[in-house]
């Protein structure tokens, strides 16, 4: 469905559960609404992020599906066998964790307690189930205008660690946005760049060892988990927000805030984005003297699906 951005109330006009201290966009979108603000990617917004591109340079923004090494959050690392058949040959994977890697998380990856998954729906996952599937994502794939916030290069030399537990406030961002002069527009895949994958990348194998294997909870720099972070985001409509660390949010978090995945993909249907490789883009975007891009990423057809690789491009 096409949406006029304009229309949209704020995130303080819309309506709140009161036991979760939370507001939701349920039913803004229509009541069997799939999409959540990626409806705010009609044919007119993808047209105009069209003229984000300028040089025709291609920058990938996925990590090989084999990264992290090892996986993060007690997944497995997947078996990838080739197979002769006749004169062809083929792949397999087993154990293959679709959030493994460069990934979008759904809407049925977290639940809000008892009121169910976004948009209410309370019935638990199941394979091959396309209520709020995946699926529904690739069908027309994600494509917008990207705006990259470089928050590692804003706050290099002020003692700031991505590896560490870190909150990056509503405030940083719109520091961020205006240091780097760009307005954040309805419709816009929000890139966030916390240094922490450049930062991770560094590191010694046995270093990395101990961060997959760390049982207090692995340490990042994040977006802040509280009710002003994602009152921003819904008030700048994005489309969705990816960032290059391992949740978005900050981890492991302070449970008295609450949970930025609760609040984003469950009350207000922003897709979140995880791990996606956005170094390389920052330093040619730096030496174009810009922050925009055409951003291009298609999930995974797979019904039922919870999740999928990034599979994202920036066209330059």
């Amino acid at each position: 469905m096409d949406i006029d951005a304009t229309s949209l109330p704020e995130y303080a006009e819309l309506p709140r559960l009161e036991d979760i201290g939370a507001n939701c966009s349920w039913g803004v979108f229509g009541p069997d609404d799939e999409l959540g603000t990626l409806n705010l990617l009609d044919a007119e917004a993808v047209r105009a992020a069209t003229a984000s591109v300028r040089t025709g340079e291609r920058i990938g923004l996925s990590l090989p599906l084999d990264q992290p090494d090892p996986p993060l959050f007690r997944r497995e690392p997947f078996q990838h066998t080739i197979k002769r058949i006749g004169s062809m040959w083929d792949d397999r994977l087993d154990s293959f964790f679709p959030q493994g890697s460069t990934q979008w998380d759904g809407f049925r990856h977290h639940r809000v307690r008892e009121h169910g998954f976004y948009g209410g729906v309370v019935d638990d996952p199941a394979t091959g189930n396309p209520r709020l599937s995946i699926h529904q994502w690739a069908r027309a794939g994600i494509i917008g205008r990207g705006v990259l916030l470089d928050v590692a290069a804003h706050l290099s030399g002020s003692g700031y660690d991505p590896l560490a537990e870190r909150s990056i406030s509503a405030d940083d961002l719109r520091a961020v946005a205006r240091a780097q002069d760009v307005t954040i527009r309805p419709g816009d895949v929000l890139c966030v760049r916390t240094g922490w994958l450049e930062a991770y990348r560094a590191l010694e194998p046995s270093a990395r060892e101990e961060i997959s294997a760390r049982k207090s909870g692995l340490e990042s720099a994040g977006l802040g988990a509280d009710e002003a972070t994602a009152e921003l985001l819904w008030d700048w409509h994005i489309a969705a927000i990816g960032a290059d660390n391992p949740a978005v949010e900050v981890t492991p978090g302070d449970p008295a805030v609450g949970s930025l995945h609760r609040r984003l993909l469950g009350l207000l249907g922003i897709p979140l984005g995880e791990l996606f490789d956005f170094d390389e883009l920052a330093v040619r975007l730096r030496d174009l003297g810009r922050s925009e891009f055409l951003f291009v990423s298609v999930p995974l057809a797979l019904v039922g699906g919870l999740g999928s690789p990034g599979n994202a491009v920036a066209l330059l």
